[in-house]
């Protein structure tokens, strides 16, 4: 299941192990503060910025950090390779995504691995219970390994412009995709990687509750776009919403491998 529904998660909260995966590209919202004044039982906190590659001069440094860094991140979190993982947060750009991504990448069976649909803000919405109490975590010992395929860099967006090998799918608003709209970070210029195409996240997601469309007006979006492929990756601005994309599309194809540029444009673009 690569999503779960809030009456599933409410009714096996005991048999899973729950991580609050919440991150914000506005300033004056702190995920941190936000999970310890209010969370799931038992969810444990994922740092999207700590548990990514500080060394990296991008913002957010959504690049992926080693695998020695991941299984030390995730031992200290009590995270065991046989856990069945569900991950919410509590943001607009569906940051749980990001994570679950991550959690491929480095090696968990994806069949352990979900997010919650529609996050906390549909948990909220349904009156289920939360709490401030701190989650008790007992250190494990976790065992990564690197799936290196799910990634690309710059050099091979750059040559894939000529060969034309895959399809870069491209999260941001269709304004920030066609230059019209100014980049929120300073230093990137405005426009898309050529040849690429425009599938804003905002119209995968019911607003009102921050759950993914049905698959059937999935597939007539990705259809709009002619996205009928596993050679597809995903890009956006710092690659948080990229991995929104990913698992939207994996819904509709049970044989894609979920593949991002991951210093999307905020690598990309740079003056």
């Amino acid at each position: 299941m690569t999503l779960v529904s809030s009456d599933w998660l409410n009714s096996n909260l005991d048999k899973v192990k729950v991580i609050d995966a919440s991150w914000h590209l506005v300033k004056n919202r702190n995920a941190f503060d936000e999970y310890n004044k209010e969370h799931i039982e038992n969810a444990i906190f994922f740092d999207l910025d700590k548990n990514s590659n500080q060394e990296k001069n991008l913002p957010h440094g959504h690049f992926l950090p080693t695998k020695e860094y991941h299984e030390k991140m995730l031992s200290n979190m009590g995270i065991l390779n046989t856990d069945n993982i569900i991950l919410y947060c509590n943001s607009d750009l569906i940051s749980s995504c990001r994570a679950w991504f991550q959690f491929i990448y480095f090696g968990h069976n994806p069949k352990l691995v979900s997010v919650l649909n529609g996050g906390m803000k549909k948990w909220k919405l349904e009156n289920k219970e939360t709490t401030n109490l701190k989650t008790q975590i007992t250190k494990s010992k976790y065992f990564a390994k690197e799936n290196k395929n799910m990634v690309k860099i710059k050099s091979q967006i750059e040559t894939n412009i000529n060969t034309k090998k895959f399809t870069i799918l491209d999260a941001r608003s269709k304004n920030r995709f066609l230059g019209i709209d100014p980049e929120p970070r300073p230093g990137i210029k405005s426009g898309s990687i050529k040849g690429s195409k425009s599938l804003p996240l905002s119209e995968l997601i019911n607003p009102e509750d921050n759950t993914f469309l049905d698959k059937k007006k999935l597939k007539y979006l990705f259809n709009l776009r002619e996205i009928n492929t596993n050679e597809v990756v995903m890009s956006c601005g710092s690659s948080v919403s990229a991995a929104s994309l990913a698992l939207a599309y994996s819904l509709i194809n049970d044989d894609y491998i979920p593949k991002i540029y991951l210093g999307s444009w905020t690598e990309y673009g740079k003056n």
